[in-house]
């Protein structure tokens, strides 16, 4: 089960008090108290793995470690240790208490949450020559508590979008080292998954259905993460009885979800092409043709038709703009 929206409470430690201490040593009097050390603050870090938000699906508030109070002779309290929130890459950190919204966007990306208290002086940053014997010290500064949303929107290059049981997950099985389950039946992939081509980051999006969009099936749950794919890869199977309808159903959720997904590179694929037989399979990608002149048929058993998407990825990693569709379709060339 994917974690991709929860809530947790973060504290970050209190600093330490000062001391007042005198030094008892003949010929040596005077203030001796040290100050407090400070409290540990509170960091999020982006890595890849996408279900590290299971870590707060039970254990909900999360503190750093408090400074410790100064000491005798001029000891200063040691500083509280740093916690480090491993947060997956594309997590939106939104700040409840003060209203305010953080993303992690890179791996190893480190972002302050919670600021830990500064430690307290002790007497002896109070003496003077007309205060030799200071009794003045400063409490610790108090530590930092939020109450924080975290929202994961998936970033990736390309996103396999479609109806249920299309295929995207087998052909992210077949681009990439990922090992999406796939079995002959809808919904087989409850959670995005991803994989990688490269440098370029494949996602492959649970189904959606029509009605998506306001909450059916897996509902918007996995909506918002297509937000974060910079090109499309829309995949409809050839044994669908209506293929011009299924892309309308997908293409309407989109749009209901947020216009601007619509307005992505979109390349479109005719998948399973290795069930049906050749005169079905030309009737189907002949109308999807119409909607997309660079449609192809795929199929994962099918060498020629893989090396045909392989080299689509080719030119969206070589960093060549595609954004009509007309340079989409150049890019089968």
């Amino acid at each position: 089960m994917l974690i991709d929206d929860i809530k947790i409470k973060i504290s970050s430690g209190k600093g330490g008090r000062g001391a007042v201490a005198f030094n008892k040593t003949l010929k040596s009097l005077g203030p001796t108290g040290g100050s407090g050390g400070k409290g540990g603050s509170v960091y999020g870090e982006g890595i890849l793995d996408i279900s590290a938000l299971k870590q707060f699906r039970f254990k909900k508030e999360f503190a750093a470690e408090d400074g410790q109070d100064g000491g005798l002779q001029f000891r200063d309290g040691k500083d509280g240790a740093d916690l480090v929130l491993k947060l997956p890459v594309g997590t939106v950190i939104h700040n409840l208490t003060n209203k305010s919204e953080l993303e992690i966007e890179k791996i190893g990306e480190r972002m302050l949450l919670a600021q830990g208290g500064i430690g307290g002086r002790g007497n002896f940053h109070f003496r003077s020559s007309r205060n030799t014997s200071p009794t003045q010290f400063q409490e610790g500064r108090p530590r930092e508590s939020f109450e924080l949303r975290l929202e994961l929107k998936l970033i990736a290059d390309v996103g396999f979008v479609g109806l249920p049981n299309a295929g995207k997950s087998s052909m992210l099985n077949a681009l990439t080292r990922a090992k999406s389950k796939v079995a002959n039946y809808p919904f087989t992939t409850l959670e995005p998954n991803l994989g990688a081509y490269y440098e370029l980051i494949l996602a492959d999006i649970p189904g959606l259905i029509e009605g998506s969009s306001s909450g059916k099936g897996l509902g918007t749950k996995f909506l918002r993460h297509i937000e974060r794919t910079k090109i499309l890869f829309h995949f409809i199977s050839s044994e669908s009885l209506d293929p011009k309808r299924d892309y309308k159903t997908i293409r309407n959720e989109l749009a209901a979800h947020n216009k601007k997904l619509l307005e992505k590179p979109e390349y479109l694929f005719l998948s399973k092409s290795d069930l049906v037989d050749e005169k079905s399979l030309a009737k189907k990608l002949k109308i999807l043709k119409k909607i997309r002149t660079n449609t192809i048929a795929v199929s994962v058993l099918d060498d020629s038709s893989l090396e045909k998407v392989k080299k689509i990825l080719n030119k969206i990693q070589a960093g060549k703009e595609i954004t009509t569709p007309q340079d989409q379709e150049s890019a089968l060339f």
